[in-house]
């Protein structure tokens, strides 16, 4: 091979290897879960199988009984909550959380039809651990936040929640109602876990939603093929 061959063949891969490289570093920098997810009810103390009703105990509770009429009336969302979301990469899950969440919710067990809750959360707190992505998908392309700075719950019924609780035990419902994301109206429904201790409920809920339910497209460029579902989880601290 002649010197001058030898040195474009050599110049060639030296290019290809640069632009692969810069390539992987651009991925790595978009891709790579960050977020862990706190659950306010421990997953291994509300495991349970069965459905409506299914109770399962926190150790170390005291378990003294709690009635309606401790449990009913107005109760406000606290900052320890938050709302997650989650999606299926090729690679792995990535999971986005926000912690500016406000809301109130009216308990009534012993009419659930008169039950009532609504939340909202600050778009702009989006945080993946990755700023780079996070700026992206508050960017007009995608939640539009500067048009659409809150996305909103409104739940419209409870079921499966009974008259009478248990402190530190943990009561399978089901929360049907309505997600807003860039203006756009969803109906949704949560199943989860209600539980009563040291004078706060605490409740936690995941739903499935999809782009399309938003009129948003995979972002393919940030999540590298996103699956389609998007798990939507509560994480709710009420105080009153």
């Amino acid at each position: 091979m002649k010197k001058k061959t030898r040195n474009l063949v050599i110049a060639g891969t030296a290019a290809v290897i640069l632009v692969c490289t810069g390539g992987y570093m651009f991925m790595q920098d978009y891709l790579g879960n960050k977020i862990k997810i706190h659950q306010v009810i421990a997953s291994a103390d509300s495991a349970a199988a069965g459905g409506s009703n299914t109770a399962n105990t926190v150790p170390g509770a005291r378990n003294a009984t709690v009635s309606g009429e401790q449990l009913n009336g107005n109760w406000a969302i606290t900052g320890d909550s938050r709302v997650y979301f989650s999606v299926d990469t090729t690679k792995e899950k990535v999971n986005f959380e926000n912690d500016a969440v406000n809301g109130k919710w009216i308990i009534n067990l012993n009419d659930a039809g008169s039950m009532k809750g609504q939340g909202s959360i600050d778009m702009s707190h989006i945080n993946s651990g990755n700023e780079k992505r996070d700026r992206h998908l508050k960017e007009p392309d995608f939640f539009d936040i500067e048009k659409y700075p809150n996305a909103e719950f409104t739940a419209s019924s409870f079921e499966g929640l009974l008259p009478e609780w248990q402190e530190g035990t943990a009561y399978d419902f089901t929360m049907n109602g309505v997600l807003t994301v860039r203006g756009i109206d969803k109906d949704v429904t949560f199943s989860g876990k209600a539980l009563y201790e040291n004078e706060q409920v605490k409740l936690s809920g995941t739903t499935y939603v999809t782009f399309g339910d938003f009129g948003l497209e995979r972002p393919k460029s940030v999540l590298l093929s996103a699956e389609k579902d998007i798990t939507v989880q509560l994480e709710l601290v009420l105080k009153r």
